[in-house]
């Protein structure tokens, strides 16, 4: 008869900002779309036509509608703890010549989603609510729709999570307002391929 031998527990590793960038610096990452989310480096999937024309539909939308408040990052990575998204389309504050380094805030973050809705309306929810973003959507590629996350709060202390109170989903006839440019009205068939 024989044993079976102990099973081994799993233990994953975490990567650091630092170690992140120092293994893109090394070369690891030739040839690869990737980004660090809570530690841990994932690859994303090549961008298809309709995601691309999402992007650039809101990139365009949001430059508008930030001129003076803000400038329009296009898959730039955000710095966030231990994480460091690139999400679609973030709003910055300023100018990108007041940066050292990546921004670590956001007026307002986009993601384009035709294959990663549920990634980007739960994990990246609330990685970026916990990043205090006060407004962030995700343009829902194949129900033609938009997600409008606002207002992070912490949840209670036992969860040691942040998540968003609101969340609104528009339809192509509906019209949004960024938090930070009230006064702009977008129609979100505007921002659709």
């Amino acid at each position: 008869m024989t044993t079976k031998p102990p099973a081994i527990p799993v233990r994953s590793f975490r990567f650091s900002r630092e170690q992140y960038h120092h293994l893109g610096e090394l070369g690891f990452f030739d040839g690869k779309r990737v980004e660090l989310i809570r530690g841990e480096i994932l690859e994303m999937s090549p961008i298809n036509w309709p995601h691309q024309l999402g992007k650039i539909k809101l990139a365009r939308a949001l430059s508008s509608a930030f001129t003076g408040i803000g400038w329009v990052n296009e898959q730039g990575p955000l710095a966030t703890g231990d994480s460091e998204p690139q999400p679609d389309v973030a709003i910055i504050p300023g100018h990108p010549e007041d940066y050292a380094e990546h921004p670590r805030t956001a007026l307002l973050v986009v993601e384009v989603a035709d294959t990663t809705l549920a990634d980007d309306t739960t994990t990246k929810a609330e990685l970026y609510a916990t990043a205090g973003i006060a407004d962030y959507w995700v343009l829902d590629l194949n129900g033609r729709q938009l997600h409008v996350f606002r207002d992070p709060q912490l949840l209670p202390h036992a969860l040691d999570a942040t998540a968003y109170r609101t969340h609104d989903v528009l339809q192509p006839t509906d019209s949004v307002s960024p938090l930070a440019a009230p006064t702009v009205s977008i129609l979100v068939a505007d921002l659709l391929p």
